[in-house]
């Protein structure tokens, strides 16, 4: 509707990834800053009522026709950061509560097994388990999304879609409002503290708390086994992607329309699952280094197939389109929850009370940040190429120099010369030894 060109798509589609790239800002925001008391269920709140008045907004197809083009445009891209913004605000709380509820499933299982006195090593699995059930969560989610945007794309226009969505930001808040959350203030009275703390005093000293956060956040980046594979991450994700023209020549050149796209997204999103369910029955004891080398060097020959359809040098092999489209993004999915799934589990394991959001939030930043880096590289290289709505004469240059390009960030795989020689088993074995050890010396 908005008669945008690939390149353009493609900026786009960068800039919304924007709010997710300052999640560190919201993680201070539910850690230093209580919202009538509370530090997660309140933020859920207003990101789930702010959300839906977005895309309540842009559902009103009558109030977007009285503008002209251009206005119109801007905004809707406006109220789409904005209701981008909404959700990556719920995800670093969200991503808050995960890390806390880790780290207390994870000592009252030590605390069960001390009292039968039984080994610990299953209670410090506890930590990857849930990290894994939340992401298998959210691809569950992804994988709903996907099944029927497709489907209601063939009979409903998009601005009445964005009317359905507005309903899940709704129930968003709709569930924090019956979430368990003591108040600030109850906790502080809970004490035995003589002094009464009124709703003022809960955050005591505003400028305190945004520095000790800080130099806590600074101190865990000076551990190797945060900082060497999170910029091995940003120089993997930061890789320019093409998939704002290839859309395009799905779309205008084979001719599929959103039904089929939702399918694939559909069938994409079941196997990050099946992604989550392999990592966690046969790479938990394998290398993060060597899961991310192999999923890197597996990914370019797969990335090499979109070339046999620019080309349609497949129907040459009798290969239909849609089967390699399929083949394709599923793999290439599987790989993608493999690799990442290990940096998920360390992140978690090494957040520290009081920080949690803002750490894990900033290690999804880098993540998200780099991605938005990639894709803006794609839109401009997607203009140099000449790739245009109708002309995808150089299509199969633009994505062949894209493949070549994600191999040069395993030229800095010595970054992960140290922590990426463990496997999940290895750091549980290390905490296990690491708590014998304090246990030992508090004896």
């Amino acid at each position: 509707e908005l008669h945008l060109g690939p390149a353009e798509l493609s900026a786009l589609m960068g800039i919304f990834v924007l709010p997710w790239t300052i999640k560190p800002i919201y993680g201070l925001l539910s850690d230093g800053f209580p919202l009538f008391g509370y530090r997660r269920k309140s933020y859920l709140i207003l990101a789930g009522l702010v959300g839906a008045a977005s895309y309540g907004l842009l559902s009103n197809e009558p109030f977007w026709g009285s503008f002209d083009s251009s206005t119109a445009i801007t905004g809707t891209v406006m109220a789409l950061l904005l209701s981008s913004a909404c959700i990556a605000l719920s995800d670093v709380v969200a991503d808050g509560i995960v890390v806390t509820k880790t780290r207390q499933a994870a000592l009252q299982a030590q605390e069960k097994q001390a009292q039968k006195g039984e080994g610990e090593e299953s209670s410090m699995s506890v930590a990857g388990g849930l990290q894994s059930l939340c992401w298998g969560a959210s691809a569950t989610g992804s994988l709903l999304s996907a099944y029927f945007s497709g489907s209601l794309l063939q009979v409903l226009r998009p601005r009445s879609i964005f009317g359905i969505t507005a309903v899940m930001p709704l129930l968003v808040a709709s569930i924090a409002l019956q979430m368990t959350e003591e108040p600030l203030q109850a906790r502080a009275l809970s004490t035995g503290s003589d002094e009464i703390v009124d709703s003022q005093e809960d955050t005591i000293n505003i400028q305190e708390t945004i520095q000790q956060q800080t130099n806590q956040l600074w101190k865990a980046f000076q551990e190797p086994s945060i900082w060497k594979p999170a910029l091995f991450l940003f120089l993997w994700q930061s890789t320019p992607t093409a998939d704002g023209a290839f859309f395009f020549f799905l779309t205008n050149d084979l001719g599929l329309g959103p039904e089929f796209m939702g399918r694939v997204r559909f069938v994409t999103s079941l196997a990050t699952l099946v992604g989550v369910a392999l990592y966690n029955s046969f790479f938990k004891t394998v290398a993060i280094k060597d899961i991310l080398f192999w999923s890197a060097l597996a990914s370019f020959p797969l990335g090499m197939i979109p070339v046999l359809l620019t080309t349609h040098y497949n129907q040459v092999l009798g290969i239909p389109d849609t089967a390699l489209i399929y083949g394709d993004d599923v793999v290439l999915a599987m790989l993608g929850e493999i690799a990442f799934l290990p940096c998920l589990v360390l992140a978690a394991r090494i957040c520290p009370p009081g920080v949690e959001a803002v750490l894990f939030a900033t290690l999804m930043s880098i993540f998200n940040g780099a991605s938005t880096v990639g894709t803006e590289i794609g839109a401009g290289l997607t203009k140099a190429f000449g790739v245009t709505e109708n002309d995808f004469t150089n299509l199969t240059w633009l994505l062949i120099f894209c493949n070549i390009t994600s191999l040069y960030p395993l030229a800095f795989l010595n970054f992960l010369d140290k922590v990426g020689n463990l496997s999940e088993e290895d750091m549980d074995l290390m905490d296990l030894v690491s708590k014998h050890a304090e246990d030992s010396a508090s004896s």
